[in-house]
């Protein structure tokens, strides 16, 4: 068995292998970290911003600028943190481009859990009525329900708060695994505002009674998952919002690789394995069948 509990992940079109002797774990002695300087507390107690903390904040206000005026911007909320202009100029370019990696890294992260969890029912948003809640109750009570619903009911959903550009108004998406429905879906038949023509929507009666407005659209296709991540993406993107996640969704699949399963070496110094995609799955030395959705649902998984 040449490779063995490598980690397996679909990038859209082929599946990759991880072995883990080409990504050694790194888990190395810390250095004891060098005291940092004391800053001077404020009247109330609080340490003083550092200029990090400024990025931070200048970085999320400047979501909504165009990219030419993001750093223009940046810059200026931090002027009179550095000595000279060039130790600025370098500050926020290394900053932006940690902000780039991270991002990149969340994005290559969601679309392995997307694709390792095998099946995916519905896009869903969520609103509220005015008459049932304040915007910081319909939030609390949301994430509460959807708790419930993850421990409960078997729910698994990878979600973002929006809000919508015209009115502010809170709203969640997300895409749903519901292998157990709460209430009743029903459709309903209304008037979109947005597009100004006659809409079909899925609503279901129970958020329907307890939140307002909502509307369980069906994921038929594989198109429809893509187009609903890209959705999801687009939006924290623009906003700098943070995906909320909810139940076990893994990054990988776990199987050992036989060596004529290993269609050529991939990736950077060719660390990883483009498999085919009729590779055996392997657990124990037991090969469990080719590749498919079922016989990766019976396969352990890992992160």
């Amino acid at each position: 068995m040449p490779y063995r509990e490598t980690k397996v992940y679909f990038d859209g079109s082929h599946y990759i292998a991880i072995p883990p002797e080409n990504f050694p774990s790194g888990k190395r002695k810390r250095r004891k970290s060098k005291p940092k300087p004391t800053t001077k507390p404020k009247t109330d107690g609080t340490p003083p911003p550092t200029p990090k903390d400024k990025f931070e904040t200048a970085y999320s206000e400047s979501q909504a600028l165009p990219k030419r005026e993001r750093k223009k911007y940046i810059k200026e909320k931090l002027q009179g943190e550095f000595q000279t202009a060039e130790q600025l100029k370098e500050f926020v370019s290394q900053n932006i481009e940690r902000k780039k990696i991270n991002a990149y890294k969340r994005n290559t992260r969601l679309w392995r859990k997307i694709y390792t969890q095998a099946e995916w029912h519905y896009f869903v948003t969520f609103t509220y009525d005015n008459a049932l809640h304040t915007e910081e109750t319909f939030k609390k009570k949301l994430r509460n329900t959807l708790k419930h619903a993850v421990s409960r009911n078997g729910w698994k959903y990878i979600g973002v708060w929006e809000r919508a550009p015209e009115t502010d108004r809170l709203h969640f998406h997300g895409i749903f695994y519901i292998p157990q429905m709460i209430g009743k879906i029903v459709e309903v038949k209304d008037y979109s505002t947005k597009s100004h023509r006659m809409q079909v929507t899925y609503q279901n009666r129970h958020f329907l009674k307890e939140f307002g407005r909502n509307d369980f659209k069906p994921i038929e296709i594989p198109l429809d998952i893509t187009q609903s991540v890209k959705y999801l993406l687009k939006y924290i993107e623009k906003s700098g919002e943070k995906l909320v996640y909810g139940g076990k969704l893994p990054t990988y699949t776990r199987s050992d690789i036989l060596d004529d399963d290993v269609a050529c070496p991939y990736g950077v110094d060719d660390r990883k394995l483009l498999l085919f995609d009729s590779f055996r799955c392997i657990v124990d030395g037991e090969i469990l069948g080719q590749v498919s959705p079922e016989i990766l649902a019976e396969m352990p998984k890992c992160n």
